[in-house]
């Protein structure tokens, strides 16, 4: 069932174009290039109390893409690794690096040590930026990859005197948030972008084939592979997610919630990027996991936009304070990651006045591929119409179109599709068809509105609080511990995060216990990927040729417990 049929045309919101001119923009530096002309002395970024302004983070990120030419010797093509949870030296090391040419490789602050040596050491990062408080890590691995230049950061680096000091002492001193570290030849953040003033910077050519970013997903054999995103993608995305949004969006100032993470793609693109083309203030929260914290910040603020996950707006809502915010100027609130609730939908609503849309995509997508109209009047439970210049497909195990009104594996084609993966030219080969199609691993239906509906999901994958846990990389982790004779991985419904993690485990130690396998964990993994049920099994289901049979794990399971 191709679209070829244009079905979901029919209930497009108005105004919205069919398609858009990818190609207006030679690279996202030249993005960034027209929005600081035409926003100029707008506010760019909030964080903390702190506002920069576009023509102050014009300014900023030159000076450190001058840095980065001039004294680290990077060339274009050169990937610059970033470990930060959202602060305003965010975007100025994003848009430094890419204005030198660069390739941004985002990670996760939360990285163990392992997580981050695979990534560094597979992308060739030959330069990071990381905040203090994770410095450890890198301290662990950087002398085992091909780095050169480690830049560290405090917190509070970027917020102006006195409050920095403030800020990067009650972290350091009084929270003790700084475990102790030390990488020999380790840069100020704030020292190379002062001295980058004084160095030259060469402009660089890039054009929309270059990759702008390695955006790492884990995959079937269960090892992070960095997808490909060109400037092309990046720059496709935001065009078709700008036009999506034009209607209730202008250019006169709106105010944007980035309580996502820049490093998760979702933000990167969409507040990130598709909200610096209306010249749009981000608010960024460094930690939403602090929900009194976050409702705080948004009394200070008249904000007009806001991304989340499903989870992020739950937390909300069961806060009571947040019930007690001026919505008045709020027009537009996008979920995405993972799947929006109807209960969480229509509380919000009831709470907020505005309706939670749903926006649908992969890491492999730039992100997005479907989005529910802006006019939508409730929630529908789907995740909406394909966006302009975005064809699907339902496909069966063979890869044939299915009939209409079948399930079929969902696959899309479009100019936001990555180049491949990083160096794994079988992998790439495993997701893409023949005809250009990337096979997303969701089982879908289209209704005969168009509109998309995600039933099941092919992929052993995880979705947790909108990330993906792939069950292999755990399966390795598990098998690591000296007491584990085997062990399956599977995805548990969960009412908080959609889903949970659930390890079953075959001891080979009959004193294994579920603590010192969670300590284990601990150690080799970051806190989203954290097991949070453990059962013990004399056996697991496995396939004649002795392969864990995870669907029949899933369908077998008792009632989980968490481990006491």
């Amino acid at each position: 069932m191709a679209t070829s049929g244009h079905l979901h045309f029919q209930n497009y919101p108005a105004g919205v174009p069919h398609t858009v001119d990818v190609e207006e923009f030679r690279s996202v530096a030249e993005v960034f290039d027209k929005s600081v002309a035409a926003y100029a002395d707008r506010i760019a970024y909030i964080n903390m109390g702190k506002a920069i302004t576009y023509r102050e983070l014009d300014d900023l990120s030159r000076r450190f893409g001058a840095y980065l030419q001039s004294r680290v010797g990077l060339k274009k093509g050169a990937r610059v690794a970033l470990m930060m949870p959202n602060l305003l030296q965010y975007p100025v090391a994003l848009f430094g690096a890419l204005r030198a040419g660069c390739t941004v490789v985002n990670c996760n602050p939360l990285y163990s040590a392992r997580e981050l040596h695979h990534q560094l050491t597979d992308s060739g990062a030959e330069a990071i930026v990381v905040v203090e408080n994770f410095a450890h890590v890198v301290a662990e691995v950087a002398g085992k990859t091909a780095l050169k230049a480690v830049f560290t950061t405090g917190l509070g680096d970027m917020l102006g005197f006195p409050k920095s000091a403030i800020v990067n002492l009650v972290v350091k001193h009084v929270k003790k948030m700084v475990p102790p570290w030390s990488i020999p030849g380790a840069i100020s953040f704030n020292a190379a972008v002062a001295e980058g003033r004084s160095l030259p910077w060469t402009p660089v050519s890039t054009d929309l084939t270059d990759i702008a970013f390695l955006q790492y997903t884990g995959g079937t054999t269960g090892v992070p592979k960095g997808a490909m995103l060109t400037h092309g993608n990046i720059v496709a995305n935001l065009q078709q997610a700008h036009a999506w949004i034009r209607p209730a969006v202008d250019e006169k100032g709106e105010t944007i919630v980035t309580a996502l993470p820049l490093y998760h793609i979702f933000a990167l693109t969409a507040n990130c990027l598709t909200f610096m083309k209306v010249g749009a203030a981000n608010l960024l929260i460094t930690n939403p996991r602090d929900i009194p914290g976050f409702v705080k910040e948004l009394t200070k603020q008249k904000f007009t936009v806001m991304t989340g996950v499903n989870t992020l707006f739950n937390a909300l809502l069961n806060n009571p304070d947040f019930a007690k915010l001026d919505f008045s100027k709020l027009k537009l609130v996008l979920g995405g990651g993972m799947a929006v609730q109807r209960p969480v939908a229509e509380r919000w609503k009831e709470v907020t006045g505005t309706t939670l849309l749903e926006a649908y995509g992969l890491t492999e997508t730039s992100p997005a591929v479907t989005i529910t109209p802006l006019d939508l009047p409730a929630y529908n439970g789907s995740i909406g119409l394909p966006i302009p210049n975005t064809e699907i497909a339902l496909r069966d195990d063979e890869g044939k179109d299915v009939a209409d009104g079948e399930r079929g594996e969902l696959c899309v084609r479009g100019p936001q599709v990555m180049k491949g993966y990083w160096n794994r030219p079988d992998d790439t080969a495993a997701v893409m068809t023949a005809d250009g199609f990337l096979k997303t691993g969701d089982i879908a239906i289209v209704d005969e509105g168009g509109f998309v509906h995600i039933v099941d999901r092919k992929k052993d994958m995880i979705l947790v609080s909108g990330f993906n846990v792939y069950p292999n990389e755990i399966e390795e982790v598990l098998a690591a511990h000296p007491g584990v004779l085997e062990a399956g991985v599977v995805g548990v419904p969960d009412a908080k995060s959609g889903e949970a993690v659930k390890v079953v485990v075959v001891k080979k130690d009959p004193n294994l216990s579920a603590e010192d396998l969670l300590e284990h964990c601990r150690k080799n993994l970051t806190g989203y990927k954290m097991p949070r049920y453990v059962e013990f099994r004399a056996e697991l289901p496995k396939t004649n040729v002795g392969k864990v049979l995870r669907r029949a794990l899933r369908d077998d399971l008792p009632g989980s417990t968490p481990p006491k």
